[in-house]
């Protein structure tokens, strides 16, 4: 294996006596001193500052907007020729069996389309849009360093930087200068609360991430506390909840796939994999991503079977996603069910450590979101 990759706050990060962990292909911190369960709480309190700097970031350039938009709708299931300038989607590109490639997020920039992307499918993301778009060009932006601010405190911290972030509402998109520094900007996350997202040149990313942790509410939060807010939150991760093995339909994602891009729309299909997704969406599908609260205090992880009941012999499912919940304050879970089993209010059960144990299918978020509408 080659050596972990570092991004551009590698050394703040030790300064603040991160534990760091191999990620993604990169050395993140995992946690800082104050722990995983308080850094869930203070975010979800406060602020917490997020390095992802090792998502991708991808700038899509065409004869104009429409071009790009037009290209792009070839590989995702989502309107983003009507997407609005400086506003952001969430989008899947799909593989010709219906499956996820990838989750990100697209933003209409005016004369190009800007992509953040998951960082340990970064590579074979770029191999696919330039195999399958023509007429557009495509280029990585390595050079830029990704933060998240995130929590119901982002905006009174921001706001002092950049006065224009206040007027932003979810999904926005800015350029804006941060304290000097052209960032660009989005009021978006993956944690459920309010905040926002700042792509900032990357020899210019510690000394602003140093600004905004010294604000009182702000601290530096950790990959353990971002797995467990988002999983409360429920929202996917890639290569876990979702990945080629799962439609958009079963993952409970035919949101992000807008009325025109379905059977009878105005541009209905035209994307991999259409045949099977559109069936799904206008039929249902064969199961479904469901929520799940395991009985007492102990968490089921990534990789418990699950059971119609304690006495079945073959499993119904599996937990894709699982962990303590700590907004919840108790151990919360994500799988895929039969459809039959994924109302919420139904018992199933887990095995773990050779034990069946009872599991209720519950309704997602488990954590109500804050976003500003």
């Amino acid at each position: 294996m080659p050596d972990p990759r570092r991004t551009p706050l590698h050394a703040l990060h030790l300064e603040l006596g991160a534990k760091m962990v191999s990620f993604a292909g990169y050395e993140l911190p995992v946690q800082y001193p104050m722990g995983v369960m308080q850094e869930h709480q203070h975010t979800r309190a406060h602020a917490g500052l997020f390095d992802v700097s090792h998502m991708g970031q991808v700038v899509i350039r065409g004869d104009g907007y429409a071009d790009a938009a037009r290209a792009l709708e070839a590989l995702i299931p989502a309107d983003i020729l009507g997407l609005t300038e400086n506003r952001q989607r969430y989008g899947l590109l799909t593989s010709d069996e219906g499956g996820i490639l990838d989750d990100l997020m697209l933003a209409n920039r005016g004369d190009h389309l800007f992509l953040v992307v998951n960082a340990a499918r970064k590579a074979d993301d770029l191999a696919h849009l330039r195999a399958r778009m023509d007429g557009v060009e495509i280029t990585e932006i390595p050079d830029r360093a990704l933060l998240a601010l995130q929590g119901p405190a982002a905006e009174k911290v921001l706001a002092p930087l950049a006065p224009e972030v206040a007027g932003m509402r979810f999904m926005d998109v800015a350029s804006l200068r941060i304290d000097g520094v052209d960032c660009w900007v989005s009021r978006s996350g993956y944690t459920g609360e309010d905040g926002f997202e700042l792509s900032v040149p990357a020899d210019q990313s510690e000394e602003l991430a140093r600004k905004l942790l010294a604000h009182e509410e702000v601290a530096p939060i950790g990959l353990g506390a971002r797995d467990s807010l988002r999983l409360e939150a429920g929202l996917c991760l890639h290569g876990h909840d979702i990945d080629e093995d799962t439609t958009p339909v079963e993952a409970d994602l035919g949101w992000s796939i807008q009325k025109l891009r379905r059977q009878g729309g105005a541009r209905e299909g035209g994307f991999p994999g259409a045949e099977t997704i559109l069936s799904q969406l206008a039929e249902g599908p064969p199961r479904k991503r469901v929520g799940l609260r395991p009985e007492g205090r102990a968490p089921m992880r990534e990789g418990v079977t699950l059971f119609a009941d304690a006495e079945a012999e073959t499993p119904t499912g599996r937990i894709t996603s699982g962990g303590f919940g700590p907004t919840v304050g108790g151990p919360v879970a994500m799988g895929y069910l039969p459809v039959e089993l994924a109302t919420p209010g139904t018992t199933v059960h887990g095995e773990l450590r050779g034990k069946r144990l009872p599991l209720t299918v519950t309704a997602l978020p488990f954590t109500p979101a804050n976003f500003k509408r």
